[in-house]
């Protein structure tokens, strides 16, 4: 159920095409969301799509991840085992600013007489590039050429080149390079998924250097006590005479060049700028540091920052494109599904690419919306893409996550559990949800992080990680959910869990969430299959493992009791799961008399009012049926896919990708099509109406898993790959590329045959409609007819 069309982008302004977001006009109308949109990032160090002038903004957004400030939370009524402190990214300085003035008069959008103007982000080779033609008052036509990147091989590392030529006259020309300390000011948002906005100064000065064309600034937070410093120097080419001024102070610095431009001789700038932070380092080492990267952006030079650029893009589009041909009477219909499927991916990789030693914030680094956390999304919606695309970034991810053990541990013991409760949502292993209804609540978290430690593992053949610190992480979740529910003799001795809330936010603290208690189970068996054979084969992992975790034996057979024993709601007299205990007591939702302009729920309705309903956020038991798809039958599908998608609100971004996927596999090809379109547009099409505030990656994730695993109908369960494909008759094709054990498969589909190539390795096996196939160097292609 979806109550709110996508934003159709004009034409003549974003024409469709398959590897660029182009916008050939000036248009203030989508600021706000071009802001999200033309954002470019590499993982750690994320741009805002800011114009270079510095105005009209919406929001000024520099976001290094995993740089944040820590605040009190605040409660009306505090509770024994509340989280304590939030966490929220910081808006860092901004070094994207080039201020044109020429005869002394600035270049202001709005206000100039535009004849040309073209902004491009460039998804094949990750630039984001702009091109104008102003004619200014006095009738001097200036182009004005620009480039902006953030390096994806040095991730330290950003710049911009901008060029400037009046064509046709002479001209006084002034280029202000500024840095500043752009603040968030705005009151305590309604929308709980805006960031909070300080209103004091959090940014400490401790530094600032100029010397010739460089400047350095460097700030700690006040309460986390994180350092950064920020860099900027400069390359000037041009034949025409100039001078230049440099100036700094705490919070603001700026290089001001003057040259009597000559007419048709270009005059190039380029901009290298560069971030570094630590917890631990002082600002005086972190600005040697920043000197050593501008030192070697220098001397590189910008050039061979480009072909870096490219050559890291290229890599990742020849293992991850994801390619869709529709059957449309309109071509450009085509070009759009395709362009938006590149999109996704791309913004994927760049809020993943390089965020080493941290996670995959829910909006990247295109806005602070949700503070700039980790959510489940990390694990559920966007590894799936990387696991088997980018395995090294994939397990990065996991290092991450095993590197808050410690943390989840003591939050364990907050909450009067044993094991490890990894967080809810977190910046630095620290949980910051202060709705614990909503937050704590979701237990799920940690089975979700185990469930892609298992597919990691099975796709890759990593057990070295499996063996050192995933089956660290396996014990304390295993204890977690052995401590955290207990056997009913009202459900006759079956292992129950109560009191947790779902991935479905609109029905929380319940009993015997089915989602849950599902994927508890498939902790608890992990963790004793994987105990076992270390116990067996291993013994010195083992041993190990004892040292580090004081495991017993003993606890690894209650896990397999717990597991076993598990309570898995179902009503026979409906033949569907329930979501939780007392869903299906509850009064459904008046859909009926609820305009569409009251959606969503959460932003005009009390939560008590939601929670007493049948009413549902995002896809809960639907989520459930595709990640376990092997313990429901198709019988067993079909009864709670048709129950539950009329329940279902499309609330959160999350959903609709999903939905698709169980339609695609229960043959509702038009509903999975419909689907489908809504999760690829999502952003392009701001059908949440808040991409002003970020993109939604989770979301995208959730794109690539529509095509690969709705309609080309992949399922990876303990490692076994198989595909039923289910194409919509408006799908002629689908081709990508997996990578599973090192070796490279490719598939493509139509509407009759599927070919599977095996482009690197020496076999492999998989299974086509339930049929066999092996391929092998000899025989790396076979293809068979869809039936």
């Amino acid at each position: 159920m979806l109550h709110r069309d996508r934003v159709k982008l004009p034409k003549y302004v974003y024409p469709p095409e398959e590897w660029r977001i182009v916008e050939k006009k000036f248009y203030p109308r989508l600021l706000e969301g071009s802001e999200s949109i033309f954002s470019i990032g590499n993982g750690y160090l994320g741009l805002r799509g800011n114009f270079e002038e510095g105005a009209p903004v919406f929001q000024h957004g520099t976001f290094i991840n995993g740089f944040y400030e820590s605040w009190p939370i605040v409660y009306g009524e505090l509770a024994f085992g509340f989280a304590k402190h939030g966490q929220t990214i910081v808006n860092a300085m901004d070094a994207k600013t080039l201020k044109l003035y020429v005869d002394d008069e600035p270049f202001f959008l709005p206000t100039a007489n535009l004849i040309r103007f073209e902004r491009v982000l460039d998804m094949r080779q990750g630039f984001l590039d702009r091109d104008i033609l102003w004619e200014t008052p006095a009738g001097k036509q200036v182009s004005i050429r620009s480039q902006r990147i953030t390096s994806f091989v040095n991730r330290h590392l950003a710049a911009i080149s901008y060029e400037v030529t009046v064509l046709n006259a002479d001209a006084p020309v002034v280029i202000s390079s500024e840095m500043f300390l752009a603040r968030t000011i705005q009151p305590l948002p309604e929308d709980p998924r805006l960031a909070r906005a300080f209103k004091e100064q959090i940014l400490m000065p401790r530094l600032h250097v100029s010397r010739d064309r460089r400047i350095l600034i460097g700030h700690q937070t006040k309460t986390s006590r994180m350092s950064c410093v920020c860099g900027v120097d400069h390359v000037i080419e041009l034949e025409s005479p100039w001078s230049s001024q440099t100036s700094a102070s705490e919070y603001a610095g700026k290089v001001v060049f003057s040259i009597n431009a000559k007419a048709g001789q270009p005059i190039r700038l380029v901009k290298f700028i560069t971030y570094h932070t630590s917890h631990t380092s002082a600002a005086e080492e972190l600005a040697d540091r920043a000197q050593w990267s501008l030192d070697r952006a220098l001397g590189r030079g910008f050039a061979a920052m480009q072909a870096g650029q490219k050559q890291y893009l290229d890599d990742f589009w020849q293992r991850s494109d994801l390619q869709v041909d529709m059957l449309h009477k309109e071509p450009e219909r085509n070009l759009e599904v395709q362009q938006a499927i590149r999109f996704s991916l791309f913004h994927i990789l760049q809020a993943a690419g390089r965020a080493e030693g941290a996670g995959v914030p829910a909006k990247g680094l295109t806005g602070h919306a949700y503070e700039g956390h980790y959510f489940w999304d990390m694990e559920i919606y966007v590894l799936p893409f990387l696991i088997y695309t980018s395995p090294q970034i994939a397990k990065n991810i996991l290092m991450f996550r095993y590197s808050m053990l410690p943390k989840a541990r003591q939050r364990a013991r907050e909450v009067n559990q044993k094991g490890a409760l990894f967080p809810w949502r977190t910046i630095n292993g620290e949980e910051a949800s202060a709705y614990y209804a909503a937050g704590t609540a979701q237990y799920h978290i940690n089975a979700d992080i185990i469930y892609a430690l298992m597919k990691y593992v099975h796709a890759t053949g990593d057990t070295d990680l499996l063996y050192n610190q995933g089956a660290e992480m396996l014990v304390e979740t295993a204890r977690l959910w052995n401590d955290l529910g207990f056997y009913s003799g009202r459900r006759q001795g079956r292992f129950c869990i109560q009191g947790v809330t779902g991935p479905d936010e609109y029905n929380t603290v319940v009993d015997n969430n089915t989602y849950t208690n599902l994927m508890a189970r498939e902790n608890l068996l992990y963790a004793v299959e994987t105990v076992e054979t270390l116990y067996e084969r291993h013994p010195e992992r083992f041993d190990q493992l004892v040292d580090r975790t004081q495991l017993s034996m003993q606890e690894v057979a209650e896990w397999k009791k717990a597991a076993r024993q598990m309570y898995i709601p179902y009503d026979e007299e409906m033949g569907i799961h329930p979501q939780d205990d007392s869903f299906l007591d509850k009064e459904e939702w008046d859909f009926a008399n609820t305009p569409s302009d009251k959606y969503p729920l959460l932003l005009h309705h009390h939560p008590l009012v939601i929670y007493r309903h049948r009413v549902i956020k995002q896809a809960d038991m639907v989520l459930a049926m595709f990640l376990l798809s092997h313990v429901f039958s198709e019988a067993d599908k079909r009864r709670n896919f048709d129950f539950y998608d009329p329940l279902t609100t499309g609330d959160s971004s999350l959903s609709v990708g999903i939905q698709s996927i169980l339609a695609a596999e229960l043959g509702y090809l038009d509903k999975a099509l419909r689907y489908a379109r809504y999760s690829v547009l999502m952003d392009l099409g701001d059908v949440g109406d808040n991409v002003r505030d970020g993109v939604h990656i989770a979301s995208m994730g959730a794109v690539w898993m529509v095509f690969v695993c709705g309609f080309a109908g992949m399922r990876d369960y303990r490692g076994a790959l198989t595909f039923d494909p289910h194409l919509s008759k408006r799908i002629a094709s689908i081709r990508f590329q997996l990578t599973v054990f090192g070796r490279v498969l490719a598939v493509e589909m139509n509407q009759a045959a599927a070919t599977y190539t095996l482009r690197q390795g020496e076999e492999l096996k998989l299974r086509h409609q339930g049929d066999e196939i092996c391929l092998t160097a000899e025989a790396p292609v076979v293809t068979v007819p869809i039936k």
